[in-house]
């Protein structure tokens, strides 16, 4: 056969495989499913008997061909026939992600106690166990290559473990650990160098503490010593020349520290922290008052790629004749003076001087000149910097054979306002040469009220589109799930991890739209939305809308939603999750209060009626099936805190928080689903969706004066410390599908309204 193929023709050769194909494809097409399903296994086994006799080296010629011969097809394509082929690659691999979720289609409907879901593979996101390749963090499977490290382009040098005592007190496995770190903030400001200012701090209630602050964040430094006659505050103290006498000043200022912690802090820092020697080095060699103390914004040393640390480096500090020109972030220090000066949010030493126990040896934090990283050769990129998001979301990573000691700081983590260097640019903008002038914050700022007010209009396109929508979900971040707790340090608290909570929370969430919108579980999806808010306790949560394209009936809605307290008998495990996550205060006159009282009166109006059915009215959403005991209806005994005190309450369907019992059993968070019946409720609910964070939203004009929006967004906003994790890790605020399209549409002498609260 060899011999006559060899002798054959081109002309030939050619037509003896059209025909050959020509009679595959008549023997193909007489075939049945069964004879087609035979063929194949017969073809798959011969395949691999095949494979498995292969060599390496046969293996490697196999695959070497296939690889040619691919790329020599992929040479041949024109542009009409690659695209096809990439469409046609695109929907295979959809089809393919999509059948992954399949098992759950229509399940809200049948939902089955027996059924095991939370830990079903799909579901469960796993352990904290995936090593980036590029600089060792360890992250969860489905989060994205580059949140880390942005796939090997930012490499910062590691910071090193602190040394005693603050190792040991940072363990928290001590007495005397436990007390510093549940005042670490206080001992942090006992050496802390600039003072630390805010336009208004929030106070905050609920077991979940946080630290928030409203307004604009700064930081400012005075003089290397006081004026005459006057106490020595913050970085002065540290040139008092008699060490019993800063210990004493340290605990004058903070109340609450024990002497003991500090004098052996100070002696720490004294040795280690490059800033307190630089200082004390300066302050020698100035002649005399005339002459200031020069920290530059974006000083590299030459020759090196890190900072060192082992001796002051005289051309990071230098001392400089009164006069010269400065620029505009460096800091300036004189020898006396009773001015403060504001530090620049850029500048390289802003944590350094704020968080001295943090960055016990004053390293540098964010600044302009961090290049960065070539992946493939290690070499650094020049005219490519680092970006301040990128910056941070490297430094609060968990990396493999290392401890992270900014995330053993508790509270003080939480104070760390690094999301203050995300927003350099706006506050740039933001100045007082822009009296007169309109300043806009446009569109493409998050969370901004030109932002917030698109994302409103785009929900009201789909209702132009599709009608209402058919359910209201709102999906809040539980601190209790075990993703969670595997990942704490030993005797940390959820609220001590926002990292944690941020990131299991939109694993969350990807796990929750995609088993609405693939498995199918209320049916096929046409469109749906969600926007991520923060409580006023630091907690995330998402309000979302879906549009079905099969709407749910009325006599459908009792068995997607249920608006009461499972048998604790045939479901224990659903009785369980809504006991501790779908019930609402008690208040009222059980618990008056409760934080959701107003004027004697539950803003949310609990207790609800008890109904032996549901019932859909004209406007709002309906009034779920809530049946008393005498109707079959079932009672439960709670244990909550009323006035310091834990109390025994009864409680039945009145306290009730609306539910989907898989989407409760699958998630054990508080998970509310509401059913939409009017088209009257829909612009609350998608103004509502889109509302945003608490702040005060803007207009571009108010009585014909100019407003600036970036200040008075700076004013208006404030930040959590969940949040500003969310936004340093680059998580989406906002989410749709599909895309809704902007058109370009403007009247001439007009301009967009944006919404007054």
């Amino acid at each position: 056969m060899a011999v006559i193929r060899a002798a054959e023709s081109l002309e030939r050769g050619q037509d003896r495989r059209e025909e050959d194909r020509a009679r595959h494809a008549a023997s193909r097409a007489a075939e049945d499913s069964e004879d087609r399903r035979t063929r194949l296994d017969g073809q798959r086994a011969r395949q691999a008997a095949s494979r498995a006799a292969e060599g390496s080296e046969d293996t490697r010629t196999r695959l070497d061909g296939q690889r040619a011969r691919q790329a020599a097809s992929r040479a041949a394509e024109n542009p009409i026939q690659r695209r096809t082929r990439s469409e046609d690659q695109r929907r295979r691999q959809a089809a393919s992600r999509a059948a992954q979720w399949t098992f759950m289609e229509g399940e809200a409907f049948r939902y089955g106690p027996a059924n095991n879901y939370d830990s079903h593979p799909q579901l469960y996101i796993g352990q904290m166990s995936d090593v980036c390749s590029y600089c060792n963090a360890l992250k969860w499977h489905a989060e994205t290559r580059g949140m880390c490290c942005s796939g090997g382009k930012v490499k910062l040098p590691e910071l090193q473990p602190p040394p005693e005592p603050l190792k040991s007190l940072m363990s928290g496995t001590t007495p005397e650990s436990k007390h510093f770190l549940d005042n670490i903030r206080k001992y942090n400001s006992c050496f802390q160098m600039t003072s630390f200012g805010m336009s208004e701090k929030m106070s905050d209630s609920g077991f979940m503490p946080t630290f928030r602050v409203q307004g604009q964040v700064y930081h400012r430094v005075g003089s290397l010593l006081p004026p005459s006659n006057e106490e020595h505050k913050f970085l002065q103290i540290y040139f008092m020349g008699d060490d019993r006498k800063e210990v004493q000043q340290r605990c004058k200022n903070m109340p609450g520290v024990r002497q003991d912690i500090v004098e052996k802090l100070q002696r720490m820092v004294h040795e280690h922290h490059i800033y307190v020697d630089l200082f004390k080095t300066a302050l020698q060699r100035m002649p005399t008052d005339q002459y200031k103390v020069l920290i530059r914004a974006d000083m590299k040393p030459a020759g090196e790629h890190a900072r060192r640390f082992n001796e002051p480096v005289t051309n990071e500090v230098a001392v400089v004749i009164a006069g010269n020109d400065f620029e505009k972030r460096d800091i300036v220090l004189e020898k006396k003076n009773g001015q403060l000066q504001r530090v620049s949010e850029t500048h390289r030493s802003y944590d350094a001087l704020q968080y001295p126990l943090i960055f016990w040896k004053g390293e540098d934090g964010y600044h302009f000149l961090i290049e960065q990283t070539d992946p493939t050769t290690g070499m650094a990129v020049t005219g490519k910097k680092v970006s301040a998001m990128s910056f941070y979301a490297y430094r609060i990573m968990v990396r493999t054979g290392a401890v992270n000691h900014i995330l053993q700081c508790r509270q003080l983590f939480h104070q760390v306002d690094e999301y203050i260097h995300l927003k350099d640019a706006i506050a740039n903008d933001g100045r007082a040469d822009n009296l007169g002038q309109l300043v806009i914050l446009p569109a493409t700022f998050t969370g901004s009220p030109r932002h917030m007010h698109e994302y409103t209009q785009d929900a009201m396109t789909y209702v132009r589109n599709h009608g209402r929508p058919d359910l209201f979900i709102t999906f809040t971040c539980n601190p209790k799930w075990r993703e969670i707790q595997e990942e704490l340090m030993e005797g940390q608290a959820p609220s001590d991890r926002h990292d944690l909570l941020a990131r299991v929370f939109r694993q969350k969430l990807i796990k929750l739209v995609n088993i609405i919108t693939k498995s199918h579980v209320f049916g096929p999806t046409r469109c749906w939305m969600y926007s991520i808010e923060w409580q006023k306790r630091g907690l995330p949560h998402a309000h979302i809308l879906i549009w079905l394209k099969n709407k749910i009936k009325a006599d459908q809605i009792d068995s997607v939603i249920s608006a009461e307290l499972p048998d604790p008998e045939r479901d224990p495990r659903l009785f369980e999750i809504i006991i501790k996550t779908m019930i609402h205060g008690p208040c009222g006159s059980i618990n008056p209060n409760c934080p959701c009282m107003e004027n004697k009166k539950c803003t949310k109006r609990y207790p609800k009626q008890l109904l032996h059915d549901t019932e859909t009215g004209d406007d709002g959403y309906p009034s779920y099936r809530r049946r008393s005991s005498e109707d079959g209806g079932i009672k439960a005994k709670i244990k909550m805190r009323i006035n310091n005190s834990i109390q025994e309450i009864e409680i039945d369907n009145k306290w009730v928080v609306p539910y989907c019992p898989l989407l409760s059993r699958i998630f054990q968070a508080h998970i509310n689903l509401e059913y939409c019946n009017s088209v009257k409720s829909i612009k609350y609910i998608c103004k509502y969706v889109n509302k945003g964070s608490n702040q005060a939203v803007f207009g571009l004009e108010r009585d014909g004066v100019p407003v600036d929006e970036i200040s008075n967004y700076q004013l208006g906003k404030y930040i959590s410390s969940n949040e500003a994790v969310w936004r340093i890790l680059d998580f989406p605020i906002h989410e749709r599908y599909p895309t809704v399209v902007h058109l370009a549409v403007h009247l001439e002498k007009s301009s967009d309204p944006i919404p007054q609260c």
